[in-house]
């Protein structure tokens, strides 16, 4: 099977689906991702603001980086070749990118908008707005670590 790499901007947590302004692509995205994984396949993702090194080392990314700045993050990997950059792609465009043809990349896509603010746990986000308490009540942004 193939390896997919994801290779995101700087954001305030693993995913960029924190925060009071999110970026609808985002959890859509992450739940591609889990799909994907689902499907058998090696997803990996770095965050520029979390984890540089793994940046830093990889001449592919240093090359993208050196060449189109930010402007070409999210850059997405397969087998090390880049597959997409400046953009996150859709699911069918990952499907294709690892070899997946035939399946049903549909499945799930209704629970992007669902998942959780920084985990990949399909548990309800909960969210107080307002008073002197309020904070999201899912636990990788609210705990922590």
């Amino acid at each position: 099977m193939a390896k997919l790499s994801v290779f995101d901007p700087p954001m305030c947590c693993s995913t960029g689906v924190c925060g009071p302004s999110v970026d609808p692509v985002l959890p859509r995205f992450a739940a591609d991702l889990d799909w994907l994984k689902r499907q058998g396949i090696d997803v990996e993702r770095y965050n520029l603001a979390q984890q540089p090194a793994a940046f830093a080392v990889n001449p592919v990314v240093t090359g993208a980086l050196r060449e189109f700045g930010n402007d070409g993050l999210p850059l997405v990997l397969v087998d090390g070749q880049v597959a997409s950059r400046g953009r996150y792609p859709e699911r069918a465009e990952l499907a294709r990118f690892v070899g997946l043809v035939g399946t049903a990349v549909s499945e799930g896509a209704s629970k992007a908008a669902s998942g959780s603010c920084c985990c990949s746990s399909a548990e309800p986000v909960a969210v107080a707005i307002g008073g002197a308490g309020a904070r999201s009540s899912n636990r990788c942004c609210s705990e922590e670590s």
